[in-house]
């Protein structure tokens, strides 16, 4: 009987290694026969169109460069129309594209902090706007190109009654009006 019960283990193990057997291998999806791509030679068209892109990018680059130099702020002092030192800075490399770019045209505009009268502060702003004119226009550069506005107190940079906040107040702005960028 022992031998039975074996033999009837092993055909059940038959049995069920028969029927794994007889399982079919799903199929796999049959490779994708795309056309392989052959480098194509590069025309002189394709150089020259490549070349014109390259140029016209950095000639942005250069653009945008050069606004932002542009648009750069100089601070000022309390109760001063005097440059220091970093104000020179910013206006020395304005100088530089000026000079180079004579199509360019500015309105200078000054501005004040909250202290003082209105027209305390308009005068402030005024002085300003007419100090770093006059600071480009002693390096060679034509007044004709510059416009000066003084906005006094009447367009703050920053909110607040810190120093810090009126510090930032106390500055000259420029805006392009021709040349390098007279479209925004």
């Amino acid at each position: 009987m022992r031998r039975i019960g074996m033999y009837g283990t092993w055909l059940a193990l038959f049995m069920v290694a028969g029927a794994c057997s007889k399982k079919t291998a799903p199929e796999l999806p049959a490779p994708d026969r795309a056309p392989v791509e052959r480098a194509t030679p590069v025309t002189d068209d394709d150089a020259s169109a490549r070349a014109r892109a390259e140029a016209e990018a950095r000639a942005r680059a250069e653009a945008e460069r050069r606004r932002s130099i542009l648009a750069e702020r100089v601070f000022f002092g309390y109760d001063s129309a005097d440059l220091d030192e970093q104000a020179l800075a910013v206006l020395a490399r304005k100088v530089e594209l000026l000079r180079a770019d004579t199509p360019i045209r500015l309105q200078i505009e000054g501005h004040a902090d909250e202290r003082g009268s209105i027209e305390y502060n308009l005068a402030l702003g005024m002085r300003r706007a007419q100090s770093i004119m006059s600071y480009l226009v002693g390096f060679g550069v034509d007044a004709g190109r510059f416009r000066v506005e003084s906005f006094g107190e009447d367009r703050p940079l920053t909110q607040g009654t810190t120093e810090s906040a009126w510090a930032q107040n106390r500055r000259g702005e420029f805006v392009i009006l021709g040349g390098v960028s007279a479209a925004r």
